[in-house]
């Protein structure tokens, strides 16, 4: 359906989904973008109810309205409660839809975002997918074709979806805080006093990495001598951080152990190093703030995307790899022989940095902001002004 001409006073702007950070934070900064230049417009976060996902769409300035909504069941007995789930979740969207109309959905990807994404389609509403990551997820892949436009932060997902998908790389959009951090630029590593402590950090994503929290003490363990003069800030989500800090305090090893990071572009922009997963997010947030990193895929996301997200930014020099699914060795020993020289080489590091920051898409959420008041309708340059 050919979206009707209309002001942004009497525009409705659903972004669906959510369930991650990874999901939720590109979809609120294109929403903010959209709040400062249709500022009378309606906006609303529709996702599963998680009470963290509600407060960061509320604390941003947008309602929340929550939807029945289950992942994939990896085991059959979980089959029931994935089908009523979504089959509620999806006539409980439709009758939003015909109550509050939506002049447009963008779908943020994963299952949070399907029964929204669905019913918007079934009612020939415009919708936009947002895809973070290097493979296109489930409902990316489902809804793709019928969508008005797939908005994705790699090129790589075009051979993994149909000819007449209409597809606008526009890179993965970031949280605001970022923008500062890249037009800073940052110093260069030959540029720092060589006795300033450096930064590493160790983030598991918003669920936390149990491979990472338990692997990583270890390895920098066998690398304490390199760690002279660096300090170590590890993330290890909500249920991870007493264990964690306990395997730093036996071992030794001076260590601000977090749960969750509030202000990860004032982290990251003091950060020299990082060892983390490679989620779509992640990736575009490690390159805005110019910081290397080993990567460390988590090996069961799904179609193996995160190792297809580092491998897209590996092609360029901009991280280093490790499998921990590899066969040979144990993960904690080749780990360690991936950090060794970035500890002690700031030319190295410095040359990583400048790589990674190459990769930066500081408008992907103008871009992205642009497309949707087009769908609409809505003349972008005038919306900019």
């Amino acid at each position: 359906m050919k979206p009707t001409l209309m002001t942004a006073s009497n525009a409705h702007i659903v972004f669906a989904g959510g369930g991650t950070w990874g999901h939720l934070f590109p979809g609120l900064a294109v929403a903010r973008r959209l709040a400062e230049w249709l500022p009378d417009a309606r906006i609303t976060f529709a996702g599963t109810g998680k009470s963290r996902e509600r407060r960061q769409a509320i604390a941003a300035g947008f309602p929340y309205i929550a939807l029945p909504a289950s992942p994939v069941p990896s085991r059959a007995s979980e089959t029931w409660r994935f089908l009523s789930h979504n089959v509620a979740g999806y006539f409980a969207a439709k009758k939003f839809l015909r109550d509050e109309p939506a002049s447009l959905v963008v779908g943020l990807g994963g299952f949070a975002s399907a029964a929204v994404v669905q019913a918007a389609i079934a009612r020939q509403v415009p919708t936009v997918l947002l895809e973070q990551n290097a493979l296109p997820g489930r409902a990316t892949r489902w809804y793709a074709s019928s969508a008005s436009l797939l908005c994705a932060a790699f090129d790589d997902v075009r051979q993994h979806l149909g000819p007449r998908t209409p597809v606008l790389v526009t890179g993965n959009p970031v949280r605001p805080e970022f923008d500062a951090i890249y037009r800073r630029g940052g110093e260069t590593e030959t540029e720092r006093d060589p006795q300033a402590p450096r930064r590493l950090v160790i983030l598991g994503g918003s669920n936390g990495a149990s491979t990472l929290n338990e692997v990583v003490p270890r390895t920098l363990h066998m690398l304490r001598l390199r760690l002279r003069n660096w300090t170590i800030v590890h993330q290890t989500g909500r249920h991870g951080r007493n264990k964690t800090a306990e395997r730093y305090e036996k071992l030794q090893l001076p260590a601000e152990v977090v749960s969750f990071v509030d202000d990860m572009a004032g982290l990251l922009g003091e950060a020299d190093l990082v060892i983390g997963r490679a989620g779509g997010t992640t990736l575009a947030e490690l390159a805005m703030a110019g910081v290397p990193a080993v990567l460390v895929p988590y090996p069961h996301a799904t179609g193996d995307h995160q190792l297809r997200n580092a491998r897209a930014m590996a092609r360029h020099r901009a991280c280093r790899i490790v499998d921990q699914r590899n066969p040979g060795s144990h993960l904690d020993q080749r780990l360690a022989v991936a950090l060794d020289d970035l500890l002690s080489n700031d030319a190295l590091r410095g040359r990583m940095a400048g790589q990674i920051r190459s990769l930066a898409k500081p408008h992907a959420a103008e871009d992205v902001a642009r497309a949707v008041c087009s769908l609409v309708g809505i003349d972008p340059r005038r919306a900019a002004a």
